[in-house]
């Protein structure tokens, strides 16, 4: 979902009859600003040039009506905090302060060479960005506004890139969460009191709308099914994953029907995630349902529409935040180290992300899934090779939300071929200690896993919801 994102820069209105030239030069600084926001896939709400108290209150009209998502806000000269605090305020958004030098450094030579003295003060002024970001700040510290800085130079920065990309990421997948519904189905598994989560506490820091499932619906929606309806979908099976050889026939027909009632499922109540589990006793139209759903779901999963099993919410949250970040978003926990090696051993069964693996998916038939009604099909894969990220919604105990990061790296090596996911993770900081430091943070024992290093990312984040986010290293 494309963000909206919001930019002015302020100047002072008085200089630009005493200053030949300043008002243009300072307006052509925002528009190289709005230019780079413009190759992203925001969609930008540019109100140039801000240079008076009556100009602001316009400008934070016109954001709220506009419903961006971020603020930046360019200082481009001396200006008086009169013509920010009204655009702020009234739009309530994050404001990111932009505080960038047109050049690297002044050219003090041909400065003082300029015989004008009043062309030599238009030229200090072209410069004179970081003057009022004091002032700035300490406005909105005194009115209640968190805000942010980035501080460099307008041109050719790869810092300032990267922070202004990164701040665009993050209004994406605060947006993307906010309008992001999330269907439940089934219930707890009962006795994992870690994964209980408040509900109403979810949608009031990300967000979104929790649909409320019944298994019920999805085995009427199987039944449904075609038979030219799981040709189609045994075809995508096949396309997709690695079949193994000793997969029965029946069992593939019975996944593919559950996965064509899936994606009904989903396109019905217009799902971005779910959260499923059903213990399937005493049903059998149910249980055949459930006990075939981990090659759908997996599909769901890698188009956008990450599942989680286990009705674990809170980690189908993490998942959909690691999916909008474009790095995947897979469910995974904790079950043991290799001390030899020195890695951390992570995985779990049911639904994977195929986008995020490391080769081709295995599907592999099983004869029981492990504390769960049911056998069938199940899938095997490891988390490609390099950089990762981990990421846990955890519940504070203290009525509020928190985020978990970690970065390491998915490694080569053995693992379990049980039919599960299963990846070899290094930390900087070793096994032992990156695991002691992580359950430290008291987080469920389910995480999702995305690639590449996101932790920066997620900071921002977690500053756009207002909350805090926690980084192991």
């Amino acid at each position: 979902m494309s963000p909206r994102i919001g930019l002015f820069g302020i100047g002072l209105a008085n200089y630009w009859d005493q200053f030949a030239g300043l008002q243009k030069r300072l307006s052509n600084y925002i528009d190289a600003i709005a230019a780079q926001i413009s190759l992203s896939d925001a969609s930008l709400v540019s109100l140039g040039l801000v240079d008076s108290s009556d100009k602001a209150f316009e400008a934070g009209l016109r954001f709220r009506q506009e419903d961006v998502d971020l603020i930046f806000l360019y200082v481009t000269t001396y200006a008086l905090s009169a013509t920010v605090l009204p655009a702020v305020r009234k739009a309530g958004v994050p404001v990111i302060v932009l505080n960038l030098s047109p050049e690297a450094g002044i050219d003090y030579a041909a400065f003082n060479s300029l015989e004008d003295r009043a062309a030599m003060t238009g030229e200090w002024l072209a410069h004179c960005a970081s003057c009022t970001l004091p002032e700035i700040a300490n406005v909105f510290n005194r009115s209640g506004i968190a805000f942010h800085q980035v501080t460099g130079m307008l041109h050719n920065d790869p810092h300032v890139l990267t922070e202004i990309a990164e701040w665009v990421a993050a209004a994406r997948v605060a947006r993307t969460m906010y309008y992001n519904r999330l269907g439940v189905m089934g219930n707890y598994y009962g006795g994992m009191l870690d994964i209980y989560t408040d509900m109403t506490l979810q949608c009031a820091t990300f967000g979104g709308h929790i649909e409320i499932l019944e298994v019920d619906e999805l085995s009427a929606l199987r039944s449904q099914v075609t038979e030219a309806a799981v040709d189609a979908e045994l075809d995508k099976i096949h396309r997709t994953f690695d079949v193994q050889e000793d997969c029965p026939a029946v069992e593939l027909r019975r996944a593919a029907k559950t996965s064509a009632a899936l994606r009904k499922l989903v396109e019905r109540h217009r799902l971005g995630s779910l959260a499923y589990y059903h213990k399937g006793t005493g049903n059998p139209g149910n249980e055949t349902t459930m006990s075939s759903v981990i090659l759908g779901n997996s599909l769901l999963t890698s188009t956008n529409i990450p599942v989680a099993g286990e009705f674990e919410i809170k980690n189908a949250q993490a998942m959909k935040i690691l999916d909008s970040f474009g790095a995947g978003g897979s469910f995974t926990e904790f079950y043991a180290a290799d001390y030899r090696d020195d890695v951390v051993l992570m995985g779990h069964d049911g639904p994977c992300h195929p986008g995020i693996a490391e080769g081709k998916i295995k599907v592999r038939p099983l004869s029981v899934y492990h504390g769960k009604v049911g056998q069938g099909l199940s899938v095997e894969m490891s988390v490609s090779q390099g950089p990762v990220t981990l990421l846990s919604v955890v519940e504070t105990g203290k009525g509020s939300l928190k985020l978990l990061v970690a970065e390491g790296h998915s490694v080569a090596g053995p693992i379990l071929e049980i039919g599960n996911t299963n990846s070899r993770y290094k930390f900087a900081t070793g096994a032992r200690n990156f695991m002691e430091a992580w359950n430290a943070e008291a987080p469920a024992h389910h995480c999702a896993v995305g690639r590449g290093h996101l932790a920066s990312k997620i900071k921002k984040l977690g500053s756009m919801l207002g909350i805090t986010v926690v980084v192991v290293s």
